[in-house]
């Protein structure tokens, strides 16, 4: 990434967050507040009302929620700002890469609060930090750049076909069941897991469960593979929006 790409990339996402602090009355809280109210509805549907899992489902719903949502939300904001950034991309000569990346930045930084209290919430349940926790670092890079890599993909299509929006929201609402965020990867029949393991976000969320909640460390050769696949997928994402970035200034606002 060249320095000056991540200058730019620094200086609008720092832009972003303030922004987007200034148009809520609750500023920060608010990043905290949205994630806590999904989290409490699916808690009291699965855990309440259907009794799923068991005595550690909270801790366990806890951390795919927020593994899942800092993905969903990197995909939605990032796969949209090609498109609403039409008018800026036909006068101002920037990388268009640059668009959807502020977002999927800016879902990150607020992401890393979550965790933050996400950290708490564990320590307090009784889950205490231990040396697989070294591990994390790798498990959020790589699904930074599957997240990344995604979004670009979508940014790169969507100002061709706006419509493709409403699509992908209703494609991450279903791979949010099919990603393992209500249910442990081992309770799938093994014919179909290796088919659910090529999703690199089931890998991911499973590794950060293993870490978070069982000390365990990931298991290696999983997380390899889901970084091929996430590598693969953000050069496709940047090779797609480059070859394409001609005709964006052509396109109605």
């Amino acid at each position: 990434m060249a320095p000056h790409f991540l200058e730019l990339l620094l200086f609008a996402t720092y832009a972003e967050l303030r922004a987007e602090r200034a148009r809520s009355y609750l500023g920060l809280l608010w990043w905290l507040i949205e994630p806590a109210m999904n989290m409490a509805v699916y808690y009291l549907v699965f855990a309440r009302i259907l009794h799923a899992g068991g005595d550690d489902y909270v801790a366990f719903l806890l951390v795919g929620l927020t593994l899942w949502q800092w993905f969903k939300s990197s995909v939605s904001h990032g796969g949209h700002a090609i498109w609403i950034q039409l008018g800026l991309v036909r006068q101002v000569k920037l990388p268009v890469r640059l668009f959807p990346a502020v977002q999927v930045l800016a879902d990150t930084v607020k992401f890393l609060y979550i965790l933050g209290v996400l950290f708490g919430i564990l320590w307090l349940m009784g889950y205490a930090p231990n040396p697989a926790y070294l591990a994390l670092p790798v498990v959020l890079l790589i699904e930074l750049v599957f997240a990344a890599g995604a979004a670009y993909l979508v940014a790169a299509t969507v100002p061709f076909v706006p419509d493709l929006r409403f699509v992908i929201e209703q494609v991450l609402q279903v791979l949010m069941f099919l990603s393992g965020v209500v249910f442990a990867l081992d309770v799938v029949p093994e014919p179909l897991r290796r088919w659910f393991a090529l999703n690199p976000i089931v890998v991911l969320i499973d590794a950060g469960r293993g870490i978070l909640l069982h000390a365990r460390w990931p298991d290696a050769s999983a997380l390899l593979r889901a970084g091929a696949i996430s590598l693969a997928l953000y050069a496709l994402g940047v090779w797609l929006i480059a070859r394409l970035t001609p005709r964006y200034v052509k396109l109605p606002t």
